[in-house]
């Protein structure tokens, strides 16, 4: 089901591509973005896809400051408007390069088995303490997103039912199916940082 979603977000994101004025710019490099994010996405719920190598997750990883780093507009008010509106687009990226960080092996790491000696002891302590970061980490990443996925899920219903019952609304239906991929990509990532790896 993870697969067959992102998959379908990111024939949508290039389908956007497309159909982006040329002068959209900053529009264009946002959906090619969400395409690549979710393209990687869609392989990383199988065993084979879960651990990019270190240069995709580095390139991710800068890739995810580009949507609050351009959120410009004019006045202070609007400008951390934007960067509010963009900052789930970021959170998005950075989490699916934490879950590759963890698939590849960087924060969990196993005892050999038997008496454990110091080093194994002192080693086993790092890595618990480790292991508690990363569940910190995890947690915020998931209760984030899973916040923007509800709020973008739930916001709106009345508005879009009134306008499918009065009119053909094009701009309040893009506007609805937006948050609908953003809410519904937003939970299958929470989805997949809560998997067991």
């Amino acid at each position: 089901m993870l697969t067959a979603l992102f998959t379908a977000a990111a024939v949508r994101a290039l389908r956007q591509v497309v159909l982006t004025r040329t002068r959209a710019g900053r529009s264009r490099v946002d959906h090619l973005l969400h395409a690549a994010m979710a393209l990687a996405m869609a392989v990383m719920p199988w065993s084979w896809g879960r651990a990019l190598p270190e240069l995709p997750q580095s390139v991710f990883f800068a890739a995810a400051l580009w949507f609050p780093l351009t959120a410009v507009n004019s006045g202070q008010e609007r400008r951390l408007s934007a960067t509010a509106r963009r900052l789930p687009y970021a959170v998005g990226m950075a989490a699916m390069t934490w879950m590759s960080y963890r698939a590849a092996g960087h924060s969990h790491q196993t005892m050999a088995e038997g008496v454990p000696t110091a080093h194994q002891a002192m080693h086993l302590s790092h890595s618990m303490g480790e292991s508690k970061a990363d569940s910190v980490v995890t947690g915020v990443l998931a209760l984030y997103l899973l916040t923007c996925s509800l709020r973008s899920l739930t916001r709106g219903m009345p508005a879009l039912r009134a306008a499918t019952e009065t009119a053909d609304d094009s701009t309040s239906l893009k506007s609805a199916c937006n948050r609908f991929w953003d809410g519904a990509t937003a939970m299958g990532t929470v989805v997949m940082l809560l998997m067991p790896h």
